[in-house]
């Protein structure tokens, strides 16, 4: 694209650029295009091996940066690790039961949040450890969790059927979302910060007004239990997964279904969009992953070789390379486009459940239930 008639284009749309900043804008699109180009054939090698916790880990997360990382476990605490020395930075302690679900503030990153199974979310400095706050209400294990993109608030998923969203400044709920006839499993806000979409084990997906806390849609017509439901970047799509061996796409302003992504030959335990929201990534049990173009919704790769089910899936932020988490203890690396496995990573001694690439792309974490951490350069 040429970047000067670009801009120009955007120009015409959006009041924010003025002429005085017009030039600060072609020189970043001709940047984003530059890096876009890079030909990266980068090799992962592993960089450390963490014995985290004593009782297995539940989860592991980055940072925006990919400076630190977090990982939740069955023995109750939430620990903060620098990812460049592989060093412990500090322990989060104070639930009483499992830390299942975590969460960095990203962009920010200066405060974590850590969803257990005594009920509570707790929300913490990433720098000193401090608790801030305790978030008290749900009637049973919070097994989910996500802040919005403003960080401003925090939303907790939990077996209870509801969904709370709490206010971080304040320390206090907000509203709880209640509608669903079964356990919250996943959630997750848009970009711009004013939807929130539960997934449940009901088989639907809900749709609601972070404001008032109203349900805006359910989306009705999977035949199992939801694994994973995640909005587009630009808010316009929502994609769900289940059980029931099919993905779904859908009008996030409507709620109406636009498409079923099938081909899978068992359930689907995770899905994602890339960045730009172009393409769609699914994980199922069936030892395989797919990605299906979100315009055509066509599938333009399926991602063969792993030997046991896949249960999680992400595009690195540029969007060009897919990781896979699997149960045959490997994790791996793909060609988002052609879906060419580009690099097998192995040493865990049992199933990968976490895998998580930093912003740049050049570093992945995985977490496995032989209870270690792996950071890859």
């Amino acid at each position: 694209t040429d970047a000067i008639a670009l801009v120009e284009e955007i120009g015409k749309g959006e009041p924010l650029i003025t002429a005085s900043c017009k030039e600060h804008i072609i020189h970043l699109v001709q940047r984003l295009q530059e890096k876009l180009a890079e030909k990266e054939d980068h090799k992962f090698h592993l960089f450390k091996v963490l014995r985290a916790h004593i009782l297995p880990l539940t989860n592991v997360a980055f940072n925006k940066s990919g400076s630190r990382f977090i990982t939740g476990s069955y023995d109750r605490t939430c620990k903060v690790w620098d990812t460049a020395s592989g060093e412990e930075l500090r322990t989060l302690e104070g639930h009483g039961n499992v830390v299942y679900a975590i969460a960095f503030n990203n962009p920010y990153g200066d405060k974590i949040a850590t969803g257990s199974f005594d009920k509570t979310c707790k929300l913490w400095s990433t720098e000193t450890g401090k608790c801030y706050h305790t978030f008290r209400g749900h009637s049973a294990e919070i097994v989910c969790l996500s802040f919005n993109l403003q960080s401003t608030l925090v939303a907790t998923g939990s077996m209870d059927t509801t969904a709370k969203l709490w206010d971080i400044e304040k320390g206090e709920e907000v509203v709880t979302l209640s509608g669903h006839s079964a356990e919250i499993i996943a959630l997750s806000f848009n970009t711009t910060g004013d939807r929130i979409i539960t997934g449940s084990f009901d088989h639907t997906v809900t749709v609601w007004d972070v404001g008032t806390g109203r349900m805006l849609h359910t989306l009705t017509g999977h035949r199992g239990e939801i694994s994973s439901a995640q909005f587009n970047w630009d808010c316009s799509l929502i994609v769900t997964g289940s059980m029931d061996k099919t993905c779904m796409l859908w009008n996030a302003m409507t709620g109406t279904h636009i498409a079923t992504l099938t081909g899978h030959s068992d359930e689907i335990l995770d899905v994602c969009f890339d960045y730009a929201g172009q393409r769609i990534a699914t994980a199922s049990a069936d030892g395989s992953s797919r990605v299906y173009n979100a315009e055509t919704k066509e599938c333009i790769a399926k991602l063969e070789g792993h030997g046991g089910e896949i249960s999680k899936v992400c595009f690195n932020p540029k969007g060009n390379r897919i990781l896979t988490a699997s149960s045959d203890k490997t994790a791996r690396l793909w060609d988002a486009a052609t879906g060419h496995c580009l690099q097998i990573l192995e040493g865990h001694t049992d199933e990968i459940f976490s895998c998580a690439f930093n912003y740049k792309g050049n570093i992945i974490i995985t977490g496995s239930k032989d209870n270690t951490c792996r950071i890859w350069h």
